[in-house]
């Protein structure tokens, strides 16, 4: 069962699928989160019950959840530290192949996992193409840390926000044990630039803005899929 938290659309639902066969015998795969990766776990679950052997590395405990849910082995980083491939949706991609991921405060090990894949996939419906990214960058805080990183994006030009829970009051916690900040810059002119100088400010983790994506596959609504690769 796929989660219930976003719509599963046919665009998400086709672009998972086609993502997962990008997979091949012996992979390592690192397994992103959200409902478009969703998607790609469940058809992965059925090439495995098929014979295909793989090993899985989750970037969350709901995509790992999913993930032995349908019967993908896994390992870790430290088993494997070189992945073959990583797959991953994201919140927002832009004409230049950058991304704003962490909709679902997973980006930080997301983060991680592409970094240590040879190859990475980012798979997202056609809604999420944009000229310029304008979404919110989500920030991973360490808690105490709050208030000076709240000073700091301030400075920046960012109007945070608590990212706060579902059915529990307070603010959501990340599988890290710390806090997301959804930092609204309205038009990012230069995603490397404010990606720098978030990562400077003390008390960061780390933050959604993915710069240099490789790969993007765009499920459409007339169920086709088109794929977008870096020059």
């Amino acid at each position: 069962m796929l989660e219930r938290s976003r719509e599963i659309t046919v665009e998400k639902r086709i672009v998972g699928k086609r993502v997962a066969h990008l997979v091949t015998a012996g992979d390592v795969v690192g397994i992103g989160t959200g409902s478009t990766i969703a998607c790609a776990i469940e058809e992965l679950g059925k090439m495995v019950e098929s014979g295909l052997e793989i090993l899985g590395v989750p970037t969350s405990y709901q995509s790992r959840f999913l993930a032995i849910r349908h019967g993908i082995p896994l390992t870790t980083l430290d088993e494997n530290p070189s992945l073959d491939i990583a797959i991953d949706g994201a919140d927002q991609v832009d004409a230049h192949f950058n991304a704003i991921k962490g909709g679902g405060a997973a980006h930080t090990l997301e983060k991680i996992v592409a970094s240590s894949s040879k190859r990475f996939v980012i798979a997202v419906d056609e809604g999420k193409l944009v000229e310029r990214l304008d979404h919110p960058v989500p920030i991973e805080v360490i808690p105490a840390a709050l208030s000076i990183v709240i000073r700091e994006v301030k400075s920046l030009g960012g109007r945070p926000t608590l990212r706060t829970a579902l059915r529990k009051d307070g603010p959501v916690i990340t599988d890290n044990g710390n806090f997301i900040l959804d930092v609204d810059f309205g038009v990012i002119e230069s995603p490397d630039v404010l990606s720098g100088e978030l990562s400077s400010c003390v008390g960061v983790v780390e933050h959604g803005i993915f710069t240099d994506v490789g790969e993007v596959y765009v499920g459409k609504r007339d169920e086709s899929v088109e794929v977008l690769k870096r020059d």
